[in-house]
């Protein structure tokens, strides 16, 4: 379904600032499968979801999904056939629109036919329909502002948006990390229910290691722009918060090592 092949991705090169974001990254989503990315700040989480969603083009390497090759599609060609979710729960919705407004918009993502923000009485209640299933009672709220709700009830309803075509892949960028415990944990149980009722195929970025337990059934571990460990499904029923933690040590003391490694061999021939 999706294949990333061979990408790296290197920002501001040959200067002071030069970060080696992406080394040759290369990854396997089966369809209908849920994957969880974990890994330290800097290790290339998000990037590696940029550079699927077109936010950039990587310096090498391909990216397919299905049989359409995207590894050159615009952001907004890709939009498509991916939905997204940012950790901001005020990104990707207008905040003076109404909710109703705003979920037309997304009906209507990656059409070529002009954007409107007119709401039929029958698409408001395709809409209220859809809204009253995440429980929150805003199937009676469509007319007010979305920038009047919570950053919890945002979220639900920026998630029911990214989803509501049914895109061939779903992102999840930290998509609950700034939400309060009691929303993240909504988020969290409609993203599951939604992926699950669905059957979409979806990637999600997490610095949450017992929400990466609980919800993907496949986690890939990076550090440093590669992936340094891959729970299949079947592994991944095993795997426990604690044995997350001991690979991430594991993989920090290696680094350490084939560092001083490195130091001891400059030394000695340089």
């Amino acid at each position: 379904m999706l294949n990333v092949n061979g990408i790296s991705k290197t920002f501001f090169p040959n200067t002071p600032n030069e970060v080696r974001a992406l080394r040759n990254i290369s990854l396997q989503i089966e369809e209908g499968s849920f994957t969880g990315i974990i890994g330290t700040n800097g290790s290339g989480k998000s990037t590696l979801l940029n550079a699927i969603a077109g936010t950039f083009i990587p310096d090498g390497g391909s990216i397919f999904i299905d049989e359409y090759e995207i590894s050159h599609w615009s952001e907004y060609r890709r939009a498509r056939l991916i939905g997204r979710v940012f950790q901001n729960p005020f990104a990707g919705t207008a905040a003076e629109m109404s909710i109703a407004e705003n979920i037309v918009m997304a009906m209507r993502r990656g059409k070529t036919r002009p954007l409107t923000r007119a709401v039929s009485h029958k698409m408001k209640a395709e809409i209220a329909e859809k809204v009253g299933m995440l429980n929150m009672g805003l199937e009676n709220r469509l007319d007010n502002p979305i920038g009047t709700l919570s950053g919890g009830q945002r979220q639900a309803l920026t998630l029911l948006m990214a989803t509501w075509l049914k895109p061939r892949l779903l992102l999840l960028d930290e998509h609950t990390a700034a939400l309060d415990p009691k929303s993240a944990a909504k988020v969290a149980e409609l993203t599951s229910r939604i992926i699950r009722e669905e059957k979409l195929t979806a990637m999600m970025v997490t610095h949450s290691m017992q929400q990466a337990i609980d919800l993907p059934d496949r986690i890939v571990m990076m550090h440093r722009g590669q992936i340094v460990e891959d729970y299949g499904k079947e592994e991944k029923k095993r795997v426990r918060v604690a044995d997350l933690l001991n690979t991430f040590d594991r993989v920090q003391k290696r680094e350490l090592f084939d560092e001083s490694v490195s130091e001891l061999i400059k030394e000695q021939y340089l």
